[in-house]
This record gives C-alpha cells, structure tokens and sequence, in this order.
C-alpha cells in the first residue's frame, strides 16, 4: 500500500492514479499514429521527399527500443514520482521541438527526445499502478487505463489529417503540451513515489545492446541509397558484432538485462522470431497507405486519415473476440493462417490500377486492422506463456523492446522496397502508383512467408493460458 497517506488520501490515489497513466498512454499512442498522415506535408515545408522522411519515425521507435529497459533502474533509484514528472516534461518539451523544427535533421532529433521521455513515461506509470493496487483490482485499473491505446488510433490519422489541411502540421506537436501539463499537474499531486532499496542494473550490457540496435537500424537506413551500400553493409557487420559481444556478456554476467536463457523456452524464442519477422510486413502499411492516398492519388490528408481510421476500429472488435478464436483453433493454427491472411490482404492492396477509386481501400485497411488485432493479441501471449515467474520482468522487457525495434525495421524495410521500385522508371513507366504497387506485393509476400516462423509451435502450445 501507499505509506505516510491517509486512507482518504490512497482512495484518491487510487481514483486518479489510472487517469494519469491514461494521459502518457493517449498522448504516446495519438503521437505515434498522427504523423503517419501528416509525413508529405512536413516533407513539403521542410523540402524534402516523402520518401525521405521514414527517420522521423525510425528516430522515435528506435529511442523507444533503447531507453524501454533503463526506465525500472531509473524509478528504482529516483522514485516513480520523478521519474514519471521527468518523462511528461521531456516529452512535452521534445514535441515542442518539433513543432519548432526547420529542417528533417532537428526533426529527428526532436522526435528522438521524445522518445526518450515515452520510453519512460508508460512503463514507469504500470509499475506505480501494479505498486499501487491489489491483485484483485490490478486488472480493472489496467483496463481502464490502456482504454486510449485503442482510442489514439482511430484519432491519430483523422486528427493529423484535420491539423494538416486546416492549420498546419506543426499543431499534431503542440497538442501534446497542454494534455503533458495537465498529466504533470495531476502526478506532482497523487503520484506515489516508489524506490527500492536494491539496484542492480546491467549498465555494460545496456550499452552493447543499445550500440547493436543503433547500428542495425542506421544500415538499414543507409541501403536505402544506392551511394551507401558499402558503409551500409559495414555498419551491418558492426551491428552484428556488437550482438555477438552482447550474447557474450549474457552468458557469462550474472544479472544481464536480457538474460540468454530466455531463448531456451521455445514458446518465447518463437514468440519473439514471429513478431520480428510478421512486423517487418504489417508496421509499414500504415504508413504507405497514407503516403500512397496523398502522392499518387493526389488526396488530401484528411481524406487518407478517414481511410485509415478503420483499421484501428476492427482491431478493437476483435479484442472481444481473440480469446475465444484461440481457445477454438489454438496459437499454432491461429497464428499461421492469420499471418497467411494478413499477407493477402496486403497484396490485395497492388490491385487497384491507376485511377481506381481509392474507396476500394476502406474494406481491406478494415478486415486487415481485425487480423492485425489478433496477431499481435497472440504473439505477445504465447511469448511469454511458458516463462517462469523469475524471467517475467525481463521476458516482458525483451517483448516490448522487440516490438518497437520491428516496427523501426518494418517502416525503413518497407520504403527501401519503395525508393528501390521509384527508382526504376521503366518498370514503373514513371508512375509512382506502380512503385506503391509493386512495394505493397514484395511486403506481402515476405508477411505470407514469415508465417512459416510459427511451425516450430505445437498444437498443445498456449493451453495453460485458457
């Protein structure tokens, strides 16, 4: 329980604790969703293409992947209280940043102190609310709580169309500030401020681990330009060596950040493969979607927004019902045919030619958002169903971690496929559309055979999670 309050002073706690996890969450989730569709009219002020601007969400999700695991140590040794005040400030003033931002290099810096500040901000607010609260009302606190990560989806596109259109790109920045001051005024009230007295952190294997990430997604930047190739491929070889090192500090450290012995559960090994390889696929639809509705088609922001918004709608539908779809076909069977699904759909979006209405779009961006629902739904359980109480901690770290860094590597995979196609002239016949074509058919394609990951699960595999 919350000391030195009172038992009037905890039933508040209690009451407004999840609405300021609610706030970071809304506003990470509604950040994260509202560029997708404001990207080609920032690329247009700041005089840069499109196809350009994938660092500006790399830069984020990257920060995201590498701060995620120093944000326990951080609330440990300074209190949840600072920690949290810290991380709202840091990404208020990151998106103010941005707004302020004259070119796509202080745009990306920008976003990456963001990142900084979301990759505290979430996790740091759970471990206050799981500290806070009894097992038996955890889970309706949690609920509540997450409610805007389904909500900042379906607002993200719309409202970063409206911005666009209407004002200008630099307010989809300035609406975090007021919600990052209101979540600062409520926290510097009735966060309760938690620290251990026990601090052991790996700061050696945070290092590697982070100088690993960094390299792979700075290669996978640079083969997006044919003038790169070779630095790429060097830069590569140095990310590889440096995972090399980090699975040499694991085995031989006795507290590791990730601990090797994570991938010795087959659920888990095959749980992180799967959404590595199946987000290469899916994290860049959401991007392209808009890109290709307002360069090709020529639509307006708002118009691409209102395209997309369904997917986040179908992808609340279906979180009633991937339990019982689970509990009827199983992770195996689920998983395999779903990822078969999604890459379809994916390819079904290379049909449309060249003037085709773009409403063609809305019922496969729909159906694709309740797959996408169901996947994620499902990776991320069976990853963690076999892991020992112990591994808890850092198993759900590593998850979390991996997702982001896919979602990096599945939007700059996704426009590497794109520039290489746009740069083609002859096959394309110097229509862009044919580019988006060709992209959405190779992303589908690697989405179907990235389904293949999830053989190695047996039928029985997830069982003691029904």
């Amino acid at each position: 329980m919350i000391q030195n309050l009172s038992v009037k002073e905890i039933e508040t706690t209690k009451k407004v604790l999840p609405m300021i996890l609610a706030t970071a969450i809304f506003m990470q989730m509604l950040d994260s969703t509202v560029l997708n569709t404001s990207l080609p009219a920032i690329a247009k002020d700041l005089n840069e293409s499109p196809l350009n601007m994938q660092n500006a969400i790399i830069g984020y999700v990257l920060t995201l992947a590498v701060f995620m695991p120093v944000s326990g140590f951080l609330s440990d040794k300074f209190g949840t209280k600072k920690i949290f005040i810290f991380a709202l400030a840091l990404f208020s003033v990151g998106s103010l940043f941005c707004s302020l931002s004259g070119s796509l290099t202080q745009l990306v810096i920008s976003r990456m102190i963001q990142g900084v500040g979301g990759s505290l901000m979430t996790p740091v607010g759970k471990l206050a609310l799981v500290k806070t609260f009894p097992k038996k009302d955890l889970l309706k606190a949690i609920n509540f709580a997450i409610i805007p990560a389904l909500i900042g989806p379906v607002l993200g596109p719309l409202v970063g169309g409206y911005m666009v259109d209407y004002l200008s790109w630099h307010w989809i920045f300035l609406i975090n500030i007021p919600m990052g001051l209101a979540g600062i005024f409520l926290s510097l009230r009735y966060m309760p401020d938690y620290r251990s007295p026990v601090i052991d952190f790996d700061l050696r294997g945070f290092l590697i681990f982070a100088a690993a990430s960094l390299l792979l997604s700075i290669s996978l930047e640079l083969f997006g330009n044919a003038l790169y190739i070779t630095p790429a491929l060097t830069i590569l070889l140095f990310g590889i060596v440096m995972l090399y090192f980090y699975y040499r500090h694991a085995t031989t450290d006795n507290n590791p950040i990730f601990p090797m012995n994570l991938f010795k559960v087959r659920t888990f090994r095959v749980g992180i493969l799967g959404n590595l390889a199946t987000r290469l696929g899916i994290s860049s639809i959401p991007l392209l979607l808009p890109m290709m509705i307002q360069i090709a088609y020529g639509q307006s922001a708002v118009i691409s927004g209102w395209i997309v918004a369904p997917m986040a709608l179908t992808a609340i539908l279906a979180k009633s019902m991937v339990i019982k779809i689970l509990n009827k076909f199983g992770y195996r069977t689920t998983l395999m045919a779903n990822t078969f699904i999604i890459g379809v759909l994916i390819c079904f979006m290379a049909i449309p030619a060249t003037g085709a209405s773009i409403y063609y779009y809305v019922p496969i961006i729909a159906i694709l958002g309740f797959f996408n629902s169901i996947q994620f739904t499902a990776m991320n359980t069976i990853s963690i169903a076999d892991l020992r109480e112990y591994h808890t901690s850092s198993g759900n770290s590593l998850i979390s971690v991996n997702q982001q860094l896919a979602i990096g590597f599945g939007v700059a995979f996704g426009l590497i496929v794109l520039k290489a196609f746009r740069g083609d002239v002859k096959l394309i016949h110097d229509d862009i559309h044919y580019a988006f074509r060709y992209t959405f058919l190779v992303v589908g394609i690697l989405t179907i055979l990235s389904g293949f990951v999830f053989r190695r699960l047996h039928f029985k595999d997830g069982e003691n999670l029904k």
